[in-house]
């Protein structure tokens, strides 16, 4: 990092406890216009629990579609914690500082909001005890635990904890500052999620070594979750599904849309709540770069799996392909996908210049993950709509329906509100990483010459 100012510790703690201990006239108007999309999501699905999924754009063939894809695509904004937090900690990547928390926290909203997705996709949620323990004992009804159904739910809410403790272990020291700050009511709910912590020697070593734990404990189970969700379509037998390029695709398209998810989000925290102190254009830089070579891979994988698919000239996925590529109106989403989600972005992240260049660099993120949305919508909705010969031949056009869409919009507000509610509880830069920071960029002498305290960690 070059653009690495001087900070007192005084300045860190207003700075990073102001939104905390204050708040502005805005917040109020941004929770409630987001409270009032999620209550329109809410009320959506308690249409859904009377009427049932006779509202959405199903057809006879047509059985995932909208709420699979905000499942898909909520699971993979999710890996954003891990990418930047896990491994960038583990690496040391000084850049990570201000930005692991909010990834993090992004993380645990997200896993959650896609947990909730499987869940209305069944029109019955409270009948998922049936999947979930034996039943009908008379008839021998049990769950298939060879389904990667059956796995999903292991794999998410193992990530799910993990990524919660993720958080709350960084953020104890950072409840101990604001402990110390506050008064009323705000200092014994901070004395109680503090759990205690002074800053002993001890309690710093254990806190570091939880954190180098789990980062090294969380990166298998990052790996698994989106190659589960992968095998929910790569175990049917469903042509345009069953392909064995689909986890590494499906991680890497994850990582894609998470980071580029926390690049909207920097950009929105340092705008929000003027974190320009802390949020510098070399963290843009930093991450444009990693994005380059993210998307890349994306673009490689993407390719790979439509020349697995054409390669076997197999009728059933040529048709699948054939379907995706030149029939509207999938035709004009397939080439969009490759211009928003990497013509475009990739093109001006090659250039310095833009990618310190916030603006730019936030409105490209967005249009990644618009891209990501569309692509995980292509992946799942073309196959279902070809059927094979001898049982039907049906070729329909999935038409999404509105209350589709509101709860799609739901979701994003969901997160959002999430995000809000977190940053006026939590600090959502960690302060003590700032602070470590700063120690770190100190120089030390080491021979003849003079170098950060980094270099010489």
């Amino acid at each position: 990092m070059q653009e690495r100012g001087d900070l007192p510790s005084p300045k860190i703690n207003d700075d990073l406890l102001r939104f905390a201990f204050h708040t502005p006239l805005w917040f109020w108007f941004a929770a409630a216009g987001l409270g009032s999309v999620f209550a329109a999501a809410l009320i959506s699905f308690g249409l859904m629990l009377n009427f049932g999924l006779t509202l959405l754009g199903y057809t006879q063939v047509q059985l995932w579609g909208v709420l699979i894809t905000n499942f898909v695509f909520w699971v993979g904004i999710s890996h954003a914690g891990v990418m930047i937090s896990a491994i960038l900690r583990l690496t040391q990547a000084e850049w990570r500082r201000p930005v692991t928390r909010a990834a993090e926290v992004l993380t645990v909203f997200a896993l959650a909001t896609a947990a909730t997705f499987p869940l209305i996709h069944t029109g019955r949620p409270w009948r998922v005890i049936y999947w979930v323990f034996p039943y009908d004992y008379s008839r021998g009804i049990f769950p298939d635990v060879r389904s990667a159904l059956v796995w999903d739910p292991s794999a998410i809410f193992t990530y799910l904890t993990g990524s919660t403790l993720f958080v709350f272990i960084a953020l104890i020291p950072d409840l101990a500052i604001a402990r110390d700050r506050a008064t009323g009511w705000r200092y014994y709910f901070y004395r109680a999620a503090a759990l205690g912590f002074h800053g002993t020697k001890r309690q710093w070593h254990l806190q570091t070594i939880a954190g180098i734990l789990l980062s090294a404990l969380i990166l298998p189970v990052f790996v698994s979750v989106h190659s589960i969700v992968s095998w929910d379509f790569a175990m049917a037998i469903i042509p345009g599904w069953h392909s064995t390029i689909f986890p590494p695709y499906f991680v890497i398209g994850a990582v894609h849309s998470g980071v580029s998810a926390v690049l909207t989000l920097m950009a929105a925290l340092r705008w929000l709540f003027h974190l320009e102190d802390y949020i510098k254009p070399d963290h843009f830089d930093a991450l444009g770069r990693l994005l380059v070579v993210v998307a890349t891979t994306w673009l490689y994988f993407f390719f790979l799996d439509m020349y697995f698919g054409v390669f076997a000239r197999e009728p059933q996925e040529l048709a699948v392909w054939q379907l995706r590529i030149f029939t509207p109106p999938y035709t004009v989403v397939f080439p969009f996908i490759l211009i928003i989600g990497y013509v475009i972005p990739v093109g001006l992240w090659l250039f310095r210049g833009f990618r310190r260049n916030i603006a730019a660099m936030f409105w490209s993120s967005i249009l990644v993950n618009i891209a990501l949305w569309m692509e995980r919508w292509l992946v799942i909705v073309p196959p279902l709509s070809h059927k094979q010969e001898f049982s039907f031949m049906w070729l329909t056009v999935y038409q999404t329906q509105l209350i589709e869409w509101v709860l799609v919009a739901g979701s994003f507000a969901l997160v959002c509100l999430g995000l809000l509610l977190f940053s006026k509880i939590f600090p959502i830069i960690p302060l003590f990483d700032i602070k470590e920071g700063q120690i770190l960029k100190q120089e030390l002498q080491i021979g003849r010459v003079r170098v950060p305290a980094v270099i010489r960690e």
